[in-house]
C-alpha cells in the first residue's frame, strides 16, 4: 500500500510538473521558516553557480576584462529574452572601452549605439535620427563600426516601454554618467542603491517619445523600478557573487546573497503559478529559489531528483 500510494503521488506531481502548476507548492509553503530557507539556500546557490558558469563564458569573450563583462551582461539583461543575442551583439560591436572614448558625448554614446544596432535603418524622416545618423557615420569609420541589420531585432508585440530604442537611450544614458558604473554596482548593498545607479534619465528628447517620429505625453523615460529590479537580481547579485568567487572575496558574495534578500520578488509567469499553489516569494531571493525549482526541476520533470519532490515523496511513503 505503501509504494502505491508514493507511486499516484510521484504522478501527482509529474502531471502538475508538466502542466506547469507546481503541485509541491503548498507543501512547501506549509514547512517551518527554518527547513523552507534552508531549501532556497539550496536553489539559490545551484542557480548563482549556474549563472556564473554564464558571467565565465562573458568573461572570455571579454578578454577577462571585468568591465567588458559587466557591460555585456547589462546588454543581456537589459532588454525582452526574444532580443538578447540582438543586444549581446550590439554590446560586441560597440564595446566598453570605445564607449570610454566618448562618454564626455553622451549623443555620441547614443549615435553608436543606434548606428550599430540597425534601427536607425527604420526612421529616416525624424530629425534627431537624422542627427544621430550623420554622427554614426563619422564614428563607424574612426572605430570601423559594422552595423547589424534592422532584422535581427523582434519588435511585434514589444511593449513601448520595453522598446529597444527606448532601451538603447536608456544604456547611452547610463554608461555616459560615470566610467566606474561597475565599481558602483560592486557596492550596491539595498533596493535604493540599485535604483539610484540604474533608474537615468534619458536625454530630453525622448520624454516626449519611445520611439523616433512619433510624439507621446511627457514623461520621464527613465528606467523604471521593476525593470531596475532585474538588473538589481539578474547583474548586480549575479556580478558581485561571481567577482567575489574569482577574487576570493567572501564578503562580496554575502553582499549578493544579502542584496537578493533586500530586493522585491519577481513577479512573472513562474511566480504567478507558485502563488496560485500557496507560495508566494516574500523577496528575491526566495523568488530565485522557486524559479530554480520551476526551469531545473519541474520542467523536466525530476521530482525524483528536486529537493522539495523527494521530502513529498518520503512523507507519503511514511503514511
Amino acid at each position: 500500500m505503501d509504494e502505491a500510494f508514493k507511486k499516484r503521488t510521484l504522478e501527482q506531481l509529474q502531471t502538475e510538473a508538466r502542466n506547469g502548476t507546481f503541485a509541491c507548492g503548498g507543501f512547501l509553503a506549509g514547512l517551518p521558516p527554518l527547513q523552507r530557507n534552508e531549501i532556497c539556500t539550496t536553489l539559490v546557490f545551484d542557480r548563482l553557480d549556474r549563472k556564473m558558469r554564464m558571467v565565465e563564458k562573458l568573461r572570455h569573450d571579454a578578454t577577462e576584462n571585468w568591465n567588458q563583462t559587466f557591460y555585456l551582461l547589462y546588454f543581456r539583461t537589459l532588454g525582452d529574452r526574444q532580443n538578447q543575442e540582438a543586444y549581446l551583439k550590439l554590446a560586441r560591436l560597440v564595446p566598453y572601452k570605445t564607449v570610454l572614448r566618448e562618454r564626455q558625448t553622451p549623443h555620441a554614446i547614443e549615435a553608436m549605439l543606434f548606428g550599430a544596432s540597425g534601427l536607425l535603418e527604420l526612421y529616416h524622416h525624424d530629425e534627431y535620427t537624422l542627427d544621430l545618423r550623420r554622427s554614426f557615420e563619422h564614428l563607424a569609420v574612426k572605430y570601423d563600426i559594422k552595423p547589424m541589420r534592422p532584422d535581427e531585432w523582434v519588435l511585434a508585440n514589444i511593449r513601448p516601454a520595453n522598446h529597444p530604442v527606448l532601451r538603447l537611450a536608456q544604456a547611452a544614458e547610463f554608461f555616459a554618467q560615470d566610467e566606474f558604473v561597475m565599481d558602483r554596482a560592486m557596492n550596491c548593498r539595498t533596493e535604493n542603491d540599485i535604483r539610484q545607479l540604474f533608474c537615468i534619465e534619458t536625454a530630453p528628447y525622448w520624454r516626449t517619445h519611445y520611439i523616433p517620429g512619433t510624439e507621446s505625453d511627457e514623461q520621464p523615460k527613465r528606467l523604471g523600478p521593476f525593470k531596475a529590479h532585474i538588473i538589481g537580481i539578474n547583474l548586480v547579485a549575479v556580478l558581485q557573487f561571481a567577482y567575489g568567487s574569482y577574487t576570493g572575496r567572501e564578503s562580496l558574495r554575502e553582499n549578493a546573497l544579502a542584496l537578493l534578500e533586500k530586493l522585491p520578488g519577481e513577479n512573472n509567469r513562474y511566480m504567478r503559478a507558485w502563488h496560485e499553489r500557496g507560495c508566494t516569494p516574500v523577496n528575491a531571493f526566495e523568488s530565485q529559489a522557486l524559479l530554480q525549482l520551476a526551469t531545473e526541476y519541474c520542467a523536466p520533470v525530476r521530482c525524483t531528483e528536486c529537493p522539495i519532490g523527494r521530502r513529498i515523496l518520503r512523507v507519503a511513503k511514511q503514511q
